[in-house]
């Protein structure tokens, strides 16, 4: 198993996105939906698949629509259908694009997982906005009235370390000289 430690040096950053496993690459492939799709199934983004059909948003080919033609996990490229170029010798070639430069327009929907992904996805949503929509009665009381300094309890300060100890000399001298003036 591939222990992923947290870093911020870019460096690292880069090598695990490069040496990613393919059920981590897959996660990369998030595209933002558009905002009819966002609104419809309740969230942001999802990873780009065979079939959806999305719109370029950067690049040459900024408002290009078509759909998903291949994902290539390992080199971080989709290609869309419609899309292509002319190489030299005269054969077309698709063009590869990012895609965080695209915007899924129409889900591809034939795989169960994808559905219910986008049904949990939807249900969570749901459950935060109640949350947000409730705040506990606790939490009523404290916007209503917070309590001014007078009206919290003082709180009696715990002497240090350094001011236990000398006290404690003290004590302890105090004993010594008592025991001298007795004995």
């Amino acid at each position: 198993m591939q222990v992923i430690a947290k870093t911020s040096k870019p460096s690292k950053q880069r090598k695990m996105l490069f040496q990613a496993p393919d059920h981590i690459r897959y996660k990369h492939f998030a595209a933002p939906l558009s905002p009819e799709l966002r609104n419809s199934y309740g969230t942001r983004s999802l990873p780009v698949r065979r079939g959806d059909t999305v719109r370029v948003l950067r690049g040459d080919h900024k408002g290009f629509e078509g759909k998903v033609a291949r994902v290539d996990r390992k080199k971080f490229k989709i290609y869309v259908e419609g899309l292509t170029r002319e190489k030299v010798d005269g054969s077309t070639v698709f063009v590869p694009i990012h895609p965080s430069k695209v915007m899924i327009t129409k889900l591809n929907l034939d795989d169960k997982w994808r559905k219910k992904i986008l049904e949990r996805r939807k249900k969570a949503k749901e459950v935060a906005e109640k949350i947000v929509e409730k705040p506990p009665e606790e939490a009523r009381a404290v916007e209503e009235k917070p309590p001014t300094m007078e009206e919290l309890p003082a709180k009696e300060k715990k002497p240090t370390r350094r001011k236990r100890a000398a006290k404690k000399s003290k004590e302890k001298g105090k004993e010594k000289v008592e025991e001298a003036e007795l004995g």
